[in-house]
């Protein structure tokens, strides 16, 4: 059976330096699988936004599982060039230069409205409006001194999804100032679009490691897709497996990065009051979607157990785990 092993991806990704991708599938490996039983297997291996990523599809016609793959990471590349913050020509680089974008486009509108979905559904612990809290600390910890916290008054206005204007025709921000980060959707929203991409291509079967996972159909040997879960005290290690059965699955946790060395502040920020997440705390989201479990995951790992099973309990088909040394914890709802 196939473990993705999710802690290849921590969620530092926004953090973290944005791979060129474009070419990816010229320079990586493109094999047949060598766990394939029944039918025959497609394993592509290399990066997208700026994780290890893996593409596994079964197909009874290689040379079509290529051409899909071939199309699966320029769909990659196209994607990285509207949401990356580490490209001064992206779109998402330039919205928060500008402050405003006419017209955006169509992929950016789309995101930013989940966003704001997960945003109001959390009660602003997502809020895609971050970014300007997560300069602040960049700046503060890469200073002469950076021990302490740095003074986040003057930043905290700035954060509020409620201030981004968005339709088809028009992004616009309702403050000097403020900046977009999509960092906690934005994997989840390319792998969902990948794996429409590949079903529509006549794919049944396959297995989307993006950063997050996703499965379609099972294994060629009739065994679920199973995906592994890092421990956050110890992300080389598997706290667990889970089936995705048709599902997708995100992992957060302040473990990702750290801007300090005495490690107290994770990148991992809470938008409403500027506090950074525990690192040693990680929490595992099955949905849908990958972007819903992308931005979950996100707001749930800033969030108490009361406040997720609330949230739970109006949006369904969803899992919660709290991965640890001792497994996987489920939420109790």
């Amino acid at each position: 059976m196939t473990d993705t092993r999710h802690s290849a991806s921590p969620r530092a990704f926004g953090r973290r330096r944005f791979l060129a991708i474009a070419g990816a599938a010229a320079g990586c490996a493109l094999l047949p699988g060598r766990d394939a039983v029944a039918a025959p297997m497609q394993v592509w291996h290399g990066a997208a936004l700026g994780a290890a990523a893996s593409i596994r599809l079964v197909h009874p016609e290689p040379e079509t599982a290529r051409r899909l793959i071939a199309r699966a990471v320029e769909e990659i590349g196209r994607l990285e060039r509207i949401f990356s913050l580490y490209r001064a020509d992206s779109a998402l680089s330039r919205l928060n230069a500008e402050g405003v974008m006419a017209p955006p486009p169509i992929e950016l509108v789309e995101l930013l409205g989940r966003a704001a979905e997960v945003s109001a559904l959390t009660q602003g612990a997502f809020d895609a409006t971050v970014q300007p809290l997560w300069r602040r600390y960049a700046e503060h910890f890469a200073g002469p001194e950076p021990g302490g916290t740095p003074r986040l008054d003057d930043v905290l206005p700035l954060v509020d999804w409620r201030q981004v204007a968005l339709d088809p025709g028009r992004i616009a921000f309702g403050r000097p100032g403020m900046a977009v980060t999509l960092n906690g959707i934005a994997q989840g929203y390319v792998t969902d679009r990948v794996a429409a991409l590949l079903r529509r291509g006549g794919i049944e079967s396959l297995l989307l490691d993006l950063g997050e996972a996703r499965a379609l159909g099972r294994h060629p040997d009739g065994r679920p897709w199973r995906a592994g879960v890092a421990d956050p005290a110890d992300p080389a290690r598997i706290a667990g497996r889970l089936a995705l059965e048709g599902r997708a699955l995100a992992s957060s946790g302040g473990y990702g990065y750290l801007f300090d060395a005495a490690g107290r502040h994770s990148h991992l920020i809470d938008p409403r009051s500027g506090r950074t997440a525990p690192a040693a705390r990680g929490v595992t989201v099955l949905a849908g979607s990958a972007a819903t479990a992308d931005g979950l995951s996100t707001a749930f790992a800033l969030m108490d157990d009361r406040e997720i099973a609330a949230v739970v309990g109006r949006v369904g088909g969803l899992s919660v785990y709290f991965p640890d040394s001792a497994g996987l914890r489920p939420l109790r709802v």
